[in-house]
């Protein structure tokens, strides 16, 4: 049968929408479609995929068979063990029989995209466990903070000498240790996250104020839909991503916007918005790359350490997440957000 890769994307026209390397073969193994990204790993096209046997491109082939044979009996397999042959590169396959019953569908995870996977799933764990510790502080410590604040001011207004100064001491620390857990409380759970439609842009150039000796940049997609945010939250992140490069000492910092079609989110079927914010400042110390967005994290001596962690957990509100890669002159923090229908009513609850 001639092969026609029109036809191909007709009967298939969800498999190009799809972040991930997806195959389909037959019951007999051979490829009856691929979508871009997977020609892209198996490192040729789908004219010359199109009936060729998968172990023809991935190894060890008795693995690749076996996996195959358990998948046409109705399971659903997964294994790291396999690379391909012409690029040596390490894969995850994970074998499922398709619905119509016809043969298989393997999706294929480069091994770098896993770490990634599993690094975003570890840190989330940690953020929901740091968001629990909020929770239980701010029952356990606010409300006797209230009290005693109150019996404070109360002796103070009727103190007179040393112990008039000495309350105003306690009051003043009081407020100090408020503050403390008022921030700590940011990286906690924000129930009922209401979002409106927002112009990313606009948003980030309110944010971006003019600093003598800072050259600033802007390499925005003018294509893209306002993003459905909580705009307060969201700003939050912008700033401390901002005011995070001013105070590595960086004189040019780069905002970046664009549609990333093969990165995918957990629990949306769209588009993805990813922003950049790069900068030149000092390097983040080696100690520290793989701790950057746990609580209390800090590369400047009087740094809270709370401006990334609250980052992330704004980022998780919103159904995305942040990243970071360090560069030879820069380093680049990166949020993928979901790309949703700003005419929606939208509430996110945590």
């Amino acid at each position: 049968m001639k092969f026609d890769e029109r036809q191909q994307d007709v009967t298939f026209p969800l498999l190009g929408m799809m972040p991930v390397a997806v195959v389909l073969l037959d019951k007999a193994g051979h490829i009856t479609h691929a979508n871009e990204l997977a020609q892209s790993y198996l490192g040729t096209s789908l004219r010359r995929l199109s009936g060729v046997h998968l172990s023809r491109f991935m190894q060890p082939s008795s693995e690749v068979k076996a996996m195959l044979s358990r998948a046409l009996l109705g399971e659903t397999v997964a294994d790291d063990g396999f690379c391909g042959r012409d690029n040596h590169m390490p894969y995850s396959l994970h074998f499922s029989c398709r619905q119509d019953e016809e043969g298989v569908v393997i999706a294929l995870l480069p091994e770098a995209n896993r770490s990634e996977v599993e690094e975003h799933a570890h840190r989330h764990e940690m953020a929901e466990a740091v968001a629990r510790i909020a929770l239980e502080m701010a029952h356990e410590v606010k409300n006797p903070l209230a009290s005693l604040r109150g019996a404070a001011q109360l002796l103070h207004e009727q103190s007179v000498g040393d112990a008039k100064e000495i309350s105003q001491h306690i009051m003043d620390e009081v407020d100090r240790i408020r503050q403390r857990i008022d921030l700590f409380l940011q990286v906690g759970p924000h129930a009922n996250i209401a979002k409106s439609a927002v112009n990313i842009h606009a948003l980030i150039d309110d944010v971006c104020m003019n600093v003598e000796g800072v050259r600033v940049q802007r390499v925005f997609d003018p294509s893209l839909p306002d993003i459905l945010l909580h705009e307060q939250r969201f700003r939050q992140a912008i700033e401390n991503l901002w005011q995070n490069a001013l105070e590595a000492g960086a004189d040019r910092i780069v905002w970046e916007t664009r549609v990333a079609p093969m990165v995918a989110l957990r629990g949306h079927q769209g588009m993805v918005l990813e922003l950049c914010i790069r900068s030149n400042g000092k390097a983040i110390p080696e100690h520290l790359k793989h701790r950057l967005f746990e609580p209390y994290v800090s590369g400047k001596a009087r740094g809270s350490g709370l401006g990334l962690a609250i980052v992330q957990r704004v980022m998780q509100e919103h159904g995305g997440r942040v990243s970071v890669k360090y560069r030879r002159y820069d380093t680049c923090f990166i949020m993928h957000l979901p790309i949703t229908k700003a005419n929606q009513d939208h509430v996110c609850t945590h």
